[in-house]
């Protein structure tokens, strides 16, 4: 499954800019997938890609290397402990910050694809020497998570199928 991306804050589409709460956006990058369920919500992506909570190697590198704050709390409000901040029909936003860098990650959906845009600010001088090396990393890393979490909507929505045929024929019917 192809994995579209750009990168830099002119590249991203205004109405997924207007997306970002930061202030300033000191990098921003974009990554779009294909998507055969057309019903499932920004957020459903959001939790396919990131689960409600992270896991261990999320930790290691946004806490340990990057130094972001993770919310404890698992609920609504949460997604892999990133704070949902906003939230529409068609889009979620995820928001965290720490002593170097603050950053949202905007899920989107439209006609036959979902994205993901990352929007970083630098809070301090040492922000930018961090992100620059984790960055290359981001990028690599991101097409997998979005396939991956395309082919955990495509599996859900085949055991749903699944499911709709057989409450539809019932026990009587078969």
């Amino acid at each position: 499954m192809a994995v579209q991306g750009v990168r830099g804050v002119s590249e991203i589409p205004p109405a997924v800019r207007a997306r970002a709460a930061l202030s300033t956006v000191d990098y921003a990058d974009l990554f779009t997938v294909p998507s055969q369920d057309g019903n499932a919500s920004a957020e459903q992506w959001a939790r396919a890609m990131f689960g409600s909570v992270p896991t261990p190697g999320e930790q290691l590198i946004w806490q340990v290397l990057l130094g972001l704050r993770l919310d404890p709390e698992r609920g609504p409000d949460t997604v892999a402990g990133w704070r949902v901040t906003g939230r529409r029909d068609g889009w979620i936003r995820l928001a965290t910050a720490g002593p170097l860098l603050s950053a949202n990650l905007v899920v989107t959906t439209s006609e036959g694809h979902a994205a993901l845009a990352t929007f970083v600010r630098y809070e301090h001088r040492a922000g930018r020497l961090l992100w620059r090396p984790a960055s290359a990393v981001h990028r690599a890393l991101v097409p997998r998570v979005l396939r991956n979490a395309a082919a955990r909507i495509n599996a859900r929505n085949a055991v749903a199928r699944i499911d709709a045929r057989a409450d539809a024929t019932g026990p009587d019917r078969a």
